[in-house]
């Protein structure tokens, strides 16, 4: 075990029996991750109730906006990617992420601002808000109640949607995002109707209850998962724009939750250099030299460290038939990575998209990940509620 000065605390080494504790796992789970973690879908229930009371049917007063800006850090800026999958290639206009403070330049009353922030105070979703009310933006707020942000909501006679934080930001995605997709749907840039809400709502309640603390491992998909990528360098890649974003959210709750270094991005990115990381040190280099006939459970110094690849993959419907990847390109990109991870002998974990609508396949790749993500930082001692490095790096900064 190490305790450092800094309030650092936990294993090198993850244990692998505590996984199958659940009395241990509650213990070194004060801050009760597991339980915001399987509140999923009840986000998803109460966020669509909340946005229901809003005033959103406003937005559409104006028509069409020329573009949308998504204003938000960390959690709260992948809203804007989860809404730019969800539209689709077919999404009449541009929905732009923006995650520094203010609003780009060319931000107008032809456009509309959404702010997010699970807080309601980040200095982005803050001064975005400030800024499209000066310059005449339709605005949408979502966050905190009685915050600073529902404050200029209010000021600029926008709509608010209040999402109570019962939660870190990083466990509060579904809130955050079902907001920002209701806001859109007002504006009649996507499709998304209560059936889709429902059926992705249930199918992160199903997914919670298979990654259960109480399910052991062997059935248990997240600790499976937490298990293989130990001690590992993972690589987690999406074979299509929806996995994709999934991809880059399970990189976020690895680095935060685990304190993982980690690689994500796209499959078809990847391709065109990224792969090459599969014949690295790390990879086809490590495994070359490695004993098939050691046990990998003995392989545990510095220089034993390998790849793991993570491949998620959309395995079900192409939202459109005029996509930039048709559904063929994505999986036949998949089947070779994952035979060039057979290859080199690097270890691959396959997660693949299950549900009718884009918003339900895209939940079913984030929830098994996102429960991994904390079995992970459990099994190494490691509280994923509390982050050091996150309160000294605000302390410091705010000096």
């Amino acid at each position: 075990m190490i305790d450092g000065t800094a309030g650092v605390s936990g294993r090198r080494d993850a244990d692998e029996a505590l996984l199958d504790n659940p009395q241990a796992l509650a213990e070194a789970d004060p801050g009760g991750m597991l339980r915001h973690t399987a509140s999923a879908g009840a986000q998803v229930r109460e966020s669509a109730a909340l946005a229901a009371e809003a005033n959103l049917a406003v937005l559409a007063d104006d028509g069409r906006p020329r573009a949308v800006v998504i204003a938000g850090i960390g959690t709260a800026g992948r809203t804007g990617d989860v809404l730019a999958t969800v539209a689709g290639p077919r999404c009449p206009v541009p929905i732009i992420g923006h995650r520094s403070a203010g609003v780009p330049g060319w931000v107008g009353a032809a456009d509309v601002v959404i702010a997010v922030s699970a807080s309601g105070r980040s200095p982005e979703a803050l001064g975005a808000a400030e800024a499209a009310h000066r310059r005449g933006a339709r605005l949408v707020a979502v966050g905190a109640p009685d915050s600073q942000l529902q404050s200029i909501a209010e000021q600029a006679r926008a709509p608010f949607i209040p999402v109570p934080r019962r939660a870190p930001a990083r466990a509060s995605l579904w809130a955050l995002t079902v907001p920002v997709l209701l806001a859109a749907r007002s504006l009649g840039l996507v499709k998304v109707n209560e059936a889709d809400l429902a059926e992705t709502a249930a199918r992160l309640d199903a997914d919670a209850d298979r990654c259960r603390s109480a399910a052991e491992s062997f059935v248990n998909p997240a600790k499976s998962l937490a298990l293989g990528l130990a001690g590992s360098i993972p690589i987690v890649w999406g074979s299509s724009p929806l996995a994709t974003v999934a991809a880059r959210r399970f990189g976020d709750t690895l680095s935060a939750n685990a304190r993982y270094p980690v690689v994500t991005g796209a499959l078809g990115e990847a391709g065109r250099g990224r792969v090459g990381l599969l014949d690295g040190v790390f990879g086809g280099l490590a495994e070359g030299e490695r004993d098939i006939f050691a046990d990998p459970a003995e392989d545990d110094d510095g220089e034993g460290t390998r790849l793991r690849l993570v491949l998620l993959r959309d395995g079900g419907l192409n939202a459109e038939d005029d996509t930039d990847e048709p559904l063929a390109v994505e999986e036949r990109r998949a089947d070779a990575v994952q035979t060039l991870a057979e290859r080199r002998g690097v270890r691959c974990d396959v997660v693949t998209a299950e549900g009718g609508s884009a918003l339900e396949r895209l939940a079913s790749l984030i929830a098994v990940p996102d429960f991994a993500s904390i079995y992970l930082a459990l099994a190494h001692g490691l509280d994923p509620m509390a982050v050091p490095a996150i309160t000294e790096m605000k302390e410091l900064s705010n000096q």
